[in-house]
């Protein structure tokens, strides 16, 4: 009764008292067990150490309701799940892509329509009826011959030009600054051609190295480079898919390329010279080319009318004269195309079949021989214009193939001239020598 009264007068958890009786220590001797932790006194159990807030580089804060810092981690600082998870989450989440500056090798200025003369973005109706008569606007960057010049259709103050020294230049033509804003030396040889797309600021341009380049003009940026086993010499955007376009080059192959791929979608084989140029009819399903025929005295495969998705050619005997078009163009309005053909005239042909040639009508008085001349409609269509190798710009009557207006712009010829997409009496045109102007 003893041992029991011991045991049950401790009543809370704190050790209990040794055992003095000796009749328990005299039998046996029992093994020592761990002592237990020393329960806190009274005093102890109610002082509690404030909480230090916990340092500014390692506080969290929610991204939805706070504007502050990423959470940053530290060795040796415990980490939450929802911090884990936060983290994993931005460290996943896409960056978004900064603009380039000024100093990037490609981007000069900037292509910002905000310095163009307000003559220029707002005219009355009777002064966009007239000719253009005086060079407005010198644009000089090219060491060699410029072989292409082409309008941005969405940035109407843009115009873009290749050329022989492998530069693709972009220039903003009205701005008070500096007019060369894009410089792209992708190329490792001379650059054929130049088409702005339709969809956003993307140029194509292609040349002797056996690629096509597409740019992003507003980031300065390549995106993609489409190789052949060919020196490509012309490449035209699809006119409904901007997804689309067509190359060809100097071994005679015609490729339809898919831009989201970067693979050939359609190819179209015949024995063919050197692809001159490339145009496709309204509606996108049919398509002419131009090829060289002068080595071989052939003359039925200089132009002809393909069908885009069967890669069969509807009529190869378009145009029977033993002479190159070296460019091809379709009249924005009318069922009608054109060839500037090396005889020192301008074909015009019908876009439906049997795609017959006019002999009654042609465009003629420039000189075309010796050089790729080329050549383009208005955007209303009412008047051709065309570049020549004396130097001249030529202007003729849609309807009466009658000259209308001859411009005197390089002592060297006019390789390309440009009608610009809004303004009908601004004309752009590059010579041989690598100069670009631009006519009012």
């Amino acid at each position: 009764m003893d041992l029991l009264r011991n045991s049950y007068a401790n009543d809370s958890d704190d050790e209990p008292e040794p055992v003095t009786d000796n009749r328990l220590t005299s039998k046996t001797a029992t093994p020592s067990l761990p002592s237990k932790r020393p329960y806190p006194e009274p005093e102890e159990r109610q002082y509690k150490p404030i909480r230090k807030p916990n340092p500014p580089y390692s506080s969290y804060s929610d991204p939805q309701t706070s504007s502050s810092t990423i959470p940053i981690t530290f060795p040796g600082r415990y980490v939450s799940k929802r911090e884990r998870s936060l983290l994993a989450s931005l460290s996943t989440a896409p960056t978004q892509i900064q603009k380039p500056s000024v100093n990037s090798p490609t981007v000069l200025g900037s292509i910002s329509d905000s310095q163009v003369p307000r003559h220029v973005l707002s005219k009355g109706s009777s002064f966009r009826t007239g000719m253009p008569s005086r060079m407005s606007v010198s644009l000089t960057g090219h060491t060699k011959a410029v072989t292409s010049i082409d309008w941005s259709t969405s940035h109407v103050h843009l115009l873009a030009s290749a050329g022989l020294d492998g530069a693709v230049y972009v220039w903003n033509v009205w701005s008070s600054g500096e007019k060369k804003v894009r410089s792209f030396l992708h190329h490792n040889a001379p650059v054929k051609d130049v088409k702005w797309s339709k969809q956003g600021l993307s140029l194509l341009s292609c040349g002797y190295d056996c690629t096509s380049r597409l740019f992003d003009v507003e980031r300065g940026v390549e995106t993609q480079a489409f190789k052949e086993d060919q020196v490509v010499g012309v490449v035209k955007f699809h006119p409904d898919n901007a997804n689309l376009f067509l190359s060809g080059g100097l071994k005679g192959s015609l490729r339809l390329w898919d831009i989201r791929s970067n693979k050939v979608v359609h190819e179209y084989v015949k024995d063919l010279g050197p692809i001159l140029d490339v145009e496709f009819m309204p509606g996108g399903k049919r398509f002419v080319s131009s090829s060289d025929v002068s080595g071989r005295n052939i003359s039925e495969n200089a132009v002809i009318v393909w069908d885009v998705s069967r890669e069969v050619p509807l009529s190869n005997q378009v145009y029977a004269e033993a002479y190159t078009c070296p460019c091809i163009k379709h009249h924005p309005r009318d069922s009608v195309f054109i060839a500037q053909s090396h005889g020192n005239y301008t074909a015009i042909f019908s876009a439906n079949p049997p795609f017959k040639l006019n002999k009654y009508k042609r465009y003629e008085g420039h000189w075309v021989a010796g050089f790729p001349i080329k050549c383009n409609f208005s955007p209303d269509g009412e008047t051709l214009v065309s570049g020549s190798s004396d130097g001249f710009i030529y202007v003729f009557g849609y309807k009466s193939t009658e000259l209308i207006k001859k411009l005197k712009a390089y002592e060297h010829p006019c390789v390309d001239v440009a009608y610009h997409p809004v303004l009908p009496n601004v004309i752009a045109c590059c010579s041989w020598d690598g100069q670009v102007s631009v006519f009012e």
